[in-house]
């Protein structure tokens, strides 16, 4: 089956035109064993190295599902063919591959994935797709909203099955197939097939054949794997150094954790390097841009995670870089699967710590590949390799790019005019031994010659570390914007500093925490690389700045001195707390003379609500009338010596008065002494005056 004739007769000339169309004149060992006519029936566990051409692999186990019925059903997305993946990537790496290779049978390919808009979503499902691909939780979005028909589903395939129950996938996957019908065929494709994922396959498939492509645990023998012992400070310098060995491919950079991957693409962008970087948190325009760039060749370096780095099919890829090394050997196979695919080769690159080499060994032996250990490329040896490929590139005579005919007019003048070495060396200086940046000086290790042995630095650098804190030696004071006040202690302002300082903890010396800020002394040696590293703001925390301290090591800080005379409430002095670190302790004198503003105010001042002063006690300015303090008002309770009138003594009390006075004919507004009566008024009868001049209402029996 390695030529045209023998595609087209086991294929058929539809698929065989489009795979020759892309350039294969063979199929791969996985994509031959797909084809065995024993498996036509059958639910497949299929698995292979990663790069072997495991997606066409999949379009070639269901090409008889998709020309099965190529009428779709009007207005509803009823797919004969279901492939999940776990990332948006994948999904549409595998819509391009599927699309291409069905397109002679005229078989639309559409893909669902998170963060892509619905409208255009439910547009191509109402097309009616044959096959579609999606990440699970929008495909089942639109199984539960009814946007996909599943009547006409014939089969369900699971692609990265493992990385899909890693993601904890587990319940949207059976609450897919639970939507298929009972006929369907479920496949399952993945390079590794640990306990999880038997499980997960011996739950939903049914007699399934196992398809090896290659062997379980086969490494792909185009990778070549290499451990690189760093200095953990060192570690930016040690990828920038492994990004100029190989500038002609592309290289992709792992790292563990959102914001390792935005610290490291800022701080190559910062060296020179056209970087960008691909994670979770990024929108998926964003991330279609970077991946694009990424492919086309634009980018020195991709940054990225490895979630959001499964389903990048870049066969350009010249190397893998881990930044750390992974946490178990699944994980590693599939990152350095990345690069040496379609036969082409590639470097998996491991920067380990010293202290971590043997986790590291053990790592890549359970991954079952081989490898060797070495240091990270020095910038004497960059410099030799790119000077000898430029000298091979313009001795070369035959492959070589020829030069045109301005650029031979352009040398014969330069031969003319004399001084040819020297224009020479002028033309290269400007070509490319000037890479994006100068290689770094690293410091090199090497790896121990016995079992056990730890590595040893060549410097000869290993003897006993100064303890933290130790007064001996040259330190160099810095201060940080962080204090207790914001939950900064000693631990974790040492965390901090190494983290993003890039210095040990033996090169940090003593920590000062105050309450708006905390003090830390780094060795000298690196204290001008640590102040480098630290001018730019920190991505996990842009509000905490570092910088050098005014002061001399060890002596009082210059900001607190000039506060001295005026204290503040969240400013401390320097004076009085030398005796009494601690905040919490007692007031410092300097506190006690003068309070500060919320303080109770000494006795001889009187605020706002404080008793008036002796001067207005003879002539208050609001004082109540004295006639009114002998009388109580309407509503309130009448004073315990008088007893509460009646209505009935009215009349014999107070002779004459009331509302209307006898004989007067006229209001008197002499006010009565009783509350008013609770009922209506009755109005006042002609001819029955009594002496008082009030009507007493009649009681109610």
């Amino acid at each position: 089956m390695t030529t045209s004739e023998g595609l087209e007769t086991v294929l058929g000339p539809a698929l065989a035109g489009a795979l020759e169309k892309k350039g294969y004149t063979s199929l791969t060992p996985v994509q031959q064993a797909i084809l065995d006519p024993s498996l036509a029936e059958r639910d497949l566990r299929i698995t292979s190295q990663t790069g072997s051409g495991k997606t066409v692999a999949i379009g070639l186990a269901v090409r008889d599902l998709v020309v099965r019925d190529a009428s779709p059903m009007a207005g509803l997305g009823a797919p004969h063919v279901l492939v999940v993946t776990p990332t948006r990537e994948l999904a549409k790496q595998v819509e391009e591959e599927l699309s291409w290779l069905f397109a002679p049978l005229k078989a639309k390919v559409a893909s669902v994935t998170g963060g892509a808009s619905y409208r255009d979503e439910r547009r191509a499902l109402g097309a009616g797709p044959a096959v579609l691909v999606g990440t699970p939780g929008r495909l089942l979005d639109h199984l539960t909203k009814g946007s996909i028909n599943p009547i006409r589903l014939a089969a369900v395939v699971l692609d990265e099955a493992d990385r899909m129950l890693d993601l904890g996938f587990k319940d949207d996957l059976e609450a897919i197939l639970a939507y298929a019908p009972d006929e369907h065929r479920t496949h399952l494709m993945s390079a590794t097939f640990p306990r999880e994922v038997r499980a997960l396959a011996d739950a939903v498939q049914t007699d399934p054949a196992m398809v090896e492509g290659t062997p379980i645990g086969v490494a792909n023998t185009d990778i070549e794997h290499v451990i690189h012992l760093v200095d953990p400070k060192q570690r930016l310098d040690a990828i920038v150094n492994l990004l100029l060995a190989t500038p002609d491919a592309p290289s992709l950079v792992f790292a563990r954790t959102r914001a390792d991957v935005a610290e490291i693409t800022r701080l190559l962008a910062l060296a020179g390097f056209t970087v960008s970087s691909l994670s979770g948190e990024m929108d998926q325009p964003e991330r279609n841009r970077a991946l694009a760039a990424f492919k086309r060749g634009d980018l020195h370096a991709l940054v990225a995670t490895d979630v959001a780095a499964r389903g990048i099919d870049v066969q350009d890829i010249g190397r893998v870089i881990h930044a750390e090394p992974p946490n178990d050997p699944d994980t590693y196979t599939h990152r350095s699967g990345r690069t040496g695919r379609a036969g082409r080769k590639g470097t998996s690159s491991v920067l380990a710590p010293p202290m971590a080499l043997n986790r590291t060994i053990s790592l890549l032996r359970r991954a079952r590949v081989r490898y060797r250990v070495e240091g990270v490329p020095t910038a004497s040896d960059i410099r030799a390799t790119a000077e000898a490929r430029l000298f091979d590139e313009l001795t070369k005579t035959d492959g070589g790019t020829e030069p045109d005919e301005r650029a031979w007019a352009l040398a014969k003048r330069l031969e003319e005019g004399g001084e040819t070495t020297r224009t020479i060396a002028r033309l290269l200086s400007r070509a490319k031994l000037r890479g994006p940046t100068e290689p770094r000086e690293v410091r090199s290790i090497t790896a121990p010659q016995e079992r056990g042995a730890q590595p040893r630095d060549e410097r000869g650098d290993d003897g006993p570390r100064p303890l933290r804190g130790e007064r001996g030696g040259n330190w160099v004071r810095f201060r940080i914007s962080w204090g207790s006040a914001h939950g900064a202690d000693p631990r974790r302002v040492l965390a901090m500093v190494c983290r993003r300082g890039a210095v040990r903890g033996h090169e940090v010396g003593a920590i000062t925490v105050e309450r708006a800020y905390s003090l830390v002394e780094i060795a000298g040696p690196v204290a001008d690389a640590f102040a480098k590293t630290t001018a730019e703001p920190d991505p996990r925390d842009p509000r905490v700045n570092v910088w050098r301290d005014t002061g001399a090591a060890g002596g009082p800080s210059p900001v607190p001195a000039a506060r001295t005379s005026r204290p503040r409430v969240d400013v401390e002095v320097p004076a009085a707390r030398a005796s009494r670190p601690r905040i919490q302790d007692e007031v410092p004198s300097a506190r006690v003379s003068k309070p500060r503003l919320h303080d109770a105010p000494p006795p001889a001042h009187r605020s706002l609500h404080d008793a008036p002063p002796p001067a207005r006690v003879s002539k208050p300015l609001h004082d109540a009338p004295p006639a009114r303090a002998s009388r109580p008002r309407l509503h309130d309770a009448p004073p315990p010596p008088r007893p509460r009138p009646h209505v009935h003594d009215a009349p014999a009390a107070r002779p004459g008065t009331g509302k209307f006075a006898r004989g007067t004919g006229a209001r008197s507004h002499t006010p009565v002494d009783r509350p008013p009566p609770r009922g209506p008024k009755k109005p006042h009868r002609k001819g029955q005056d009594r002496p008082g001049g009030d009507v007493p209402p009649k009681r109610r029996p």
